[in-house]
């Protein structure tokens, strides 16, 4: 799907359900955010985003166990710590969350293109794990729309 349709359709699902929806970002820098906000009326739904690029900022603002940064950032633990611990800071029903290898090269033996998303709330959470080819921002671009369907599926099925 492309993005901006899958935006506006995530908007129009958390207005009808009188829901809001931050993010937790890693690889992307903010663009899953970016992308959201895009739409006329986002700022209803949209809370806001925590870029979490470094590990301490995983740990610090988002609340991500040590041990689980130890065992390696690139991973499921680490997108649904990320989703969950995004839930108190941005005041939101719902958290998507990624992390990743955007390349071009590989981080910690984790190969470029491998990205772990979730989506959050109070009540659950689900994940994906994504392999994308292509360059760098191929990578990211494809990351933002993997978990914008991730959420529009996320509050389908909730």
């Amino acid at each position: 799907m492309d993005p901006r349709l899958g935006s506006i359709e995530l908007v129009s699902i958390l207005k009808r359900l009188g829901l809001t929806c931050g993010t937790a970002e890693s690889l992307t820098g903010g663009l899953i955010c970016a992308e959201i906000s895009k739409v006329p009326g986002s700022s209803e739904v949209l809370r806001g985003s925590i870029v979490a690029y470094s590990a301490e900022v995983k740990r610090t603002l988002l609340a991500v166990p040590g041990e689980a940064i130890e065992a390696g950032v690139v991973s499921e633990p680490i997108a649904i710590a990320m989703a969950k611990g995004g839930l108190g800071p941005l005041g939101a029903d719902i958290v998507l969350s990624c992390t990743g290898v955007a390349g071009p090269g590989s981080h910690d033996g984790v190969a470029a293109g491998t990205v772990w998303i979730a989506c959050a709330s109070k009540h659950g959470y689900v994940t994906e794990k994504l392999n994308i080819s292509g360059d760098r921002n191929e990578v990211r671009t494809g990351t933002v729309t993997a978990a914008i369907d991730l959420a529009i599926s996320f509050l389908s099925n909730n």
